[in-house]
């Protein structure tokens, strides 16, 4: 039986508030037009339809590789998220405006979730050392990412207690 694959979505409340107003103004647009219920209706089924095809379209590379690593394919899935780390470092604004962009209120951007994942799947092919290397860029380039730290943490206690696990044998 393949073991599960640990998932982590971090939620960012303040960036809710961009997605509310963003449908509220649809709501406000439609009526404005129509003056009736079927207008806000309107504006609302807009703002559905624009949330459900940005998460959809825009990180497409990302949701890939989040489907390769569930389904244990994590060769694969390296190479989806090695190309939405780059997709988002060459259209960075889509990334820090994620919340109306794509109507995503991740804490977490999309490049930094990308290099956490690249190093998850290298750790799940037994190629720790690639791992800590990503882990490593991932402080680089994002400081305060908890998921880095954490995970080279738990990498840094298995080798000190592996080493001393080789020096009872």
């Amino acid at each position: 039986m393949p073991q599960r694959v640990p998932t982590v979505s971090q939620i960012s409340w303040p960036a809710t508030i961009p997605q509310f107003a963003a449908l509220g103004l649809a709501i406000l647009v439609g009526w404005c037009f129509t003056r009736s219920e079927n207008g806000m209706l309107a504006g609302a089924s807009a703002y559905l339809v624009y949330s459900l095809a940005a998460r959809q379209l825009i990180p497409s590379d990302h949701r890939r590789g989040v489907r390769q690593s569930l389904s244990q394919q994590y060769e694969q899935a390296i190479h989806s998220h090695k190309a939405s780390y780059n997709f988002f470092t060459r259209h960075s604004w889509l990334d820090r405006y994620r919340s109306i962009t794509m109507m995503s209120p991740s804490a977490m951007s999309f490049r930094e979730m990308a290099l956490v994942n690249i190093a998850f799947a290298y750790s799940q092919i037994g190629n720790g050392e690639k791992a800590k290397e990503y882990y490593l860029r991932t402080l680089d380039e994002f400081p305060e990412s908890g998921m880095a730290s954490s995970a080279l943490r738990m990498i840094e206690s298995a080798q000190q207690s592996s080493v001393k696990q080789g020096l009872k044998d």
